[in-house]
């Protein structure tokens, strides 16, 4: 079974950097396809970052040249580097996965629907 925890969130200024965390269990590097999606206040769940079995990366519009997604399949996390953070950036983040996925084309951000999800982390961008 395919458990997912994260962890690394936390209060941080505008234009400052926080690294997220995901330990990963029960599932496949090579055939998985993971990602990071977010939640604010108010607002719907939205995909955020997607590495597919290559470690090849897509993003959302919103966080394209400022956040970086990665996995280290040796120690079985998934990272979300961000970096330049704006206040519209203040959410729950999840890391999520779904098996079998990863070599897919729609292994890639907007494409895909989790099976899995790890229990969010709170992030808050704020002066």
């Amino acid at each position: 079974q395919v458990q997912l925890v994260g962890s690394g969130g936390g209060s941080v200024q505008p234009g400052g950097s926080l690294r997220l965390s995901c330990a990963v269990s029960g599932a496949d590097f090579r055939t998985t396809c993971m990602g990071w999606f977010r939640q604010a206040p108010g607002t719907g769940r939205e995909h955020v970052a997607t590495a597919n079995h290559q470690n090849t990366p897509t993003y959302v519009e919103a966080v394209k040249g400022r956040f970086t997604i990665s996995k280290d399949s040796a120690k079985n996390t998934l990272y979300l580097e961000m970096n330049n953070v704006k206040p519209e950036d203040t959410a729950m983040y999840y890391c999520a996965a779904k098996p079998g996925l990863g070599t897919m084309l729609t292994c890639q951000v907007n494409y895909w629907t989790p099976n899995n999800w790890g229990q969010g982390v709170q992030v808050t961008v704020s002066s």
